[in-house]
């Protein structure tokens, strides 16, 4: 056996690290690393473009709490992956890029795609390293993997020269630490007992962190024995099941909805893992009066509209647990929020018999939804489509329902689809995007036909930028620019080994949705909508006003 070099020790470290893919495109200056791989038993899912690469690796590390692990060249290949890599960062998934980058030898001068890699990545990322000498590998790969995996989640970056990658290298993979648990102050569990305990009208609005904590089973109990109502963000999906009775579903559209009336009526919100980057506290706090709790595993960000009177700061399970003990709502009334789920059940309910053609967004919601069992998997992408699948699509559990809220980037939902057949393969998934969204990716369709991971794409079809046309219209009364035209996509389809299907009446989405759930091989649904809805929304929304 020869030594050892820099990439091959590389590969050790990942392995090391227990990751299972690396998703990626092979260049001339990845040659080395990719070698390693060869003989490695990380698997190598070979993508169209590095930005769908990206994205597999943030849904990856989304969905398992692991750093997902992308891959390019140097030069184009390296900014390609950008939007991926920061994606991850602002959605709090952990994730660690990788690039090749030119020879240290002709880094000084002028050179053929030649960008500095670690300057670029610095803003999108949590951390950042070039490795310019080869025993300095597994400390780098051991610092990006636990810096991409400590609360807040998010994405790091490693630059390898092709000249260092094939040095001979001596070292071998670090021990992987496990994070010990922190635990709240004793004086601000005690504070936050007694605002709760004092409030008339608590809320609770609980957002991705505490998915990522396991805390729904907590969160659920907490809620349930002090009769706290909850909302959840976008990406907050699930941490208490839709059906509860206490729950209100999801909050979040730049408009007003019913749950605005809640907040609005608020003495206290109670924010559990939530972050400021899936909703803003100026929508719902914007003078910074409504007193705040903050439960979470860090520190509050500083906002002049989310000024906590306490930070409870620590395991979030155990902070709810040792609240919940210390806390007395005995005696106390509904808190009014609970009198606006009746008009926010009988608002999704209302389009469930609806029969026009093309297909209202509401209705095709609610029929996707019916069609989804409680552990299958739905991936939005972003557009008008993703407004209406944040406030219809309500899930049971965790993680069933992937948006991304934090950096919000279109053409994420194939190659997240992709990513999440590889980590569930036995539960159906279905990637939700509009036709804008389905063109920026739908490469990646040949990606998932070739691994193996059958999967839907559902496309709301409405020839435009439908989202951009729904803010010009609210903005300027018109819209401009956002129009364009399509391939036939299940002719699309067909060609690439798919199975395809058209929607052409109301009653045609379910049986089609049933048989391509079916299919061994991926499926396009091409599904006209009616975006009509989006303005009719927005008219409801500007005159909703709350009895206070």
């Amino acid at each position: 056996m020869g030594e050892t070099n820099t990439a091959e020790l590389l590969v050790q470290c990942l392995e090391n690290e227990g990751v299972e893919y690396v998703f990626g495109l092979p260049g001339e200056e990845n040659l080395h690393v990719l070698e390693a791989l060869k003989h490695s038993n990380i698997q190598f899912i070979t993508t169209r473009h590095e930005q769908g690469a990206a994205f597999m690796a943030d849904v990856y590390g989304r969905l398992t709490g692991k750093a997902g692990v992308c891959l390019s060249t140097l030069g184009p290949g390296a900014t390609n992956l950008m939007t991926g890599v920061a994606d991850a960062n602002l959605d709090r998934a952990p994730l660690v890029a990788i690039t090749g980058q030119v020879g240290t030898d002709r880094m000084h001068i002028e050179s053929h795609q030649y960008l500095d890699l670690v300057a670029m990545f610095s803003p999108v990322t949590k951390w950042n390293a070039q490795i310019v000498r080869p025993s300095n590998t597994p400390e780098i790969v051991r610092k990006a993997f636990k810096i991409a995996q400590t609360e807040k989640p998010g994405a790091v970056h490693i630059d390898l020269p092709e000249n260092i990658a094939a040095m001979s290298a001596i070292g071998k993979p670090l021990t992987t630490d496990n994070q010990e648990k922190t635990y709240a102050a004793f004086a601000s569990v005690e504070k936050a007992a007694e605002l709760i305990s004092k409030a008339v009208n608590p809320l609770v609005l609980v957002g991705n962190g505490a998915i990522r904590a396991d805390a729904s089973k907590m969160l659920t109990d907490f809620a349930t024995k002090l009769n706290i109502p909850v909302a959840n963000t976008f990406m907050g999906k699930g941490v208490i099941r839709y059906t509860h009775p206490l729950a209100l579903w999801a909050v979040g559209l730049q408009q007003r909805d019913y749950i605005n009336c809640g907040f609005d009526r608020a003495d206290l919100i109670i924010c559990v893992g939530y972050d400021l980057i899936e909703y803003s506290p100026k929508k719902w706090n914007p003078t910074g009066s409504i007193p705040l709790i903050h439960i979470n595993t860090t520190p509050a960000e500083v906002d002049s509209s989310y000024i906590p009177a306490v930070e409870v700061v620590g395991d979030i399970s155990d902070s709810l647990q040792e609240i919940l003990a210390r806390a007395n709502r005995s005696g106390k009334a509904d808190p009014y929020a609970l009198e606006l789920r009746e008009e926010i059940l009988q608002d999704y309910l209302f389009y469930s018999k609806d029969d026009a053609f093309p297909i209202k967004p509401q209705k095709i919601v609610y029929d996707l939804r019916h069609v989804m069992a409680p552990d299958d998997i739905v991936i939005s992408d972003v557009g008008a489509h993703k407004m209406w699948m944040a406030r219809h699509y309500h899930c049971e559990r965790p993680n069933t329902c992937i948006i991304s809220n934090g950096f919000a980037a279109m053409g994420i939902a194939i190659p997240g689809a992709i990513a999440a057949k590889l980590v569930h393969p036995q539960q159906r998934v279905v990637a939700v995007t509009g036709d804008g969204g389905f063109m920026m990716n739908c490469q990646e369709l040949e990606t998932a036909l070739r691994v193996g991971t059958p999967f839907v794409t559902l496309i709301f079809n409405d020839g435009g930028y439908g989202l951009i046309e729904w803010k010009q219209h609210n903005q300027f009364g018109e819209s401009a620019f956002i129009k364009f035209g399509n391939p036939d996509f299940v002719k699309l389809a067909e060609s690439m080994g798919l199975k395809g299907y058209r929607v052409e009446s109301c009653t045609d989405l379910v049986p089609m949705l049933k048989d391509a759930l079916e299919q061994d091989v991926p499926a396009v649904i091409d599904c006209p909508v009616d975006y009509q809805e989006n303005l009719r929304f927005s008219q409801r929304a500007g005159d909703l006003a709350c009895e206070i």
